[in-house]
């Protein structure tokens, strides 16, 4: 018995056959009719399969009762639209791109294929190609879906109907390109962009709102700190508004963290870009960088933690039944909280204890929406009034101070 890496290629017979069924895959046991070998005896055929050798797949092979060789049909290779060409000592086999697929050597009156010389740094399909007008019909068929996915349908033989040929897009398809358009990923970078906190600050408005918050504010300015990830929301009325908090802003957090803020990364929005904001930063040093116009993944870090606090803050007005007008205090109850659990990946710890150089300290942490108690500690209070008022817990304080006991 040869060996399953050894093949021979034979004139007569209609199949690829095998008497191995240890070497082949995705076997199904099936009788296919009978096989009449050269002494006039038959032989069944009980089922077929696919014979893999590294990157190298033989689709449906026949499995022989009592077959001696591993048999190639090159009747079968010619109907794929494969050329077959024979020398005295040599043969190939080649796809319509003139690629060799299969190289053997002529051995007494047999030419042998050994699928371990056949290269396997590429893969080898059998399969014809299916011509332009073929490729394109399915690929509309099957509402514009991708070729790859049309391949792998074939070679798994996943669904029925489907030709098993070999699908290529031949050029590109225009609605594909205007339908399916994205913008390219920014891959983030190798190495940190800063050493310390307010190297670089990450800004970005978000809104306005449809629904105006408890204090009539419709926007939302988030600043991020890209060493350590910290953030911080202020809750604006009007667009107008934008530099005179952020100016107010960077003079409190430098003196609050006596560090210098050094570069401010925004987009190109008025807001920002105004005489105003850059007589200020170019009066005390800080530089001002701008991501370009409709590339907002160049100022992606805020961007993404705008997702972030806004999906946190629907869940929680989901869960907690509170009116939509508490959005503000629900955005910032989740900023106090992913700042004191949200975990940098670089540092392994969170970004309150990276710019406060401290662990912090959750166990006063509750619910948000959940019922509260407020001590009642009016002066005018009789002896039986109720020493507490009932409310409704909507966040934490950006002022009081939280002592550990």
């Amino acid at each position: 018995m040869h060996t399953s890496h050894t093949w021979f290629l034979d004139s007569g017979c209609s199949k690829h056959m095998t008497g191995q069924k240890e070497i082949l895959s995705n076997y199904k046991d099936k009788y296919c009719g009978t096989v009449r070998f050269g002494n006039d005896q038959f032989s069944p055929i009980m089922g077929y399969g696919d014979v893999q050798h590294g990157n190298v797949t033989v689709k449906r092979v026949s499995y022989v009762e009592g077959l001696g060789h591993n048999l190639f049909s090159i009747g079968q290779f010619c109907d794929k639209d494969l050329e077959a060409n024979f020398k005295a000592r040599s043969y190939y086999v080649r796809n319509e791109e003139g690629e060799e697929l299969l190289v053997g050597t002529r051995e007494s009156d047999l030419y042998t294929i050994n699928l371990s010389d056949v290269q396997t740094d590429k893969q080898v399909c059998l399969l014809s190609k299916a011509s332009m007008q073929q490729s394109w019909l399915w690929h509309r068929r099957l509402s514009h879906l991708n070729f790859r996915y049309i391949n792998n349908l074939v070679s798994g033989k996943l669904v029925k109907g489907l030709p098993e040929l070999r699908y290529e897009r031949e050029h590109l398809c225009v609605a594909c390109e205007k339908g399916k358009m994205k913008r390219a990923p920014h891959k983030p970078k190798p190495e940190p962009s800063t050493n310390a906190p307010l190297e670089l600050l990450h800004m970005d408005l978000c809104g306005p709102m449809r629904t105006q918050s408890l204090g009539g504010k419709k926007y939302i300015l988030v600043i991020v700190d890209d060493y350590s990830r910290y953030t911080w929301v202020k809750f604006l009325r009007s667009k107008d508004e934008t530099p005179d908090v952020l100016i107010t802003f960077l003079k409190t957090t430098q003196v609050n963290l006596q560090k210098p803020v050094k570069i401010l990364r925004t987009d190109n929005d008025t807001e920002f870009k105004n005489n105003k904001v850059e007589e200020y930063l170019e009066s005390v040093g800080i530089s001002h960088q701008y991501s370009a116009a409709r590339t907002p993944q160049q100022n992606g870090v805020v961007e993404r933690r705008n997702r972030t606090l806004v999906e946190a803050a629907r869940t929680m007005l989901s869960h907690s039944n509170l009116p939509l007008f508490l959005w503000a205090e629900a955005v910032s109850t989740a900023c106090y909280t992913q700042n004191r659990s949200m975990i940098h990946r670089r540092f392994k710890k969170t970004p309150y204890g990276l710019i406060n150089n401290r662990t912090p300290t959750i166990k006063y942490f509750h619910i948000f929406g959940c019922k509260c108690f407020v001590l009642n500690d009016r002066e005018n209070l009789n002896k039986f009034s109720a020493k507490a008022d009932e409310g409704i817990f909507i966040g934490y304080s950006s002022t009081a101070t939280i002592v550990s006991i």
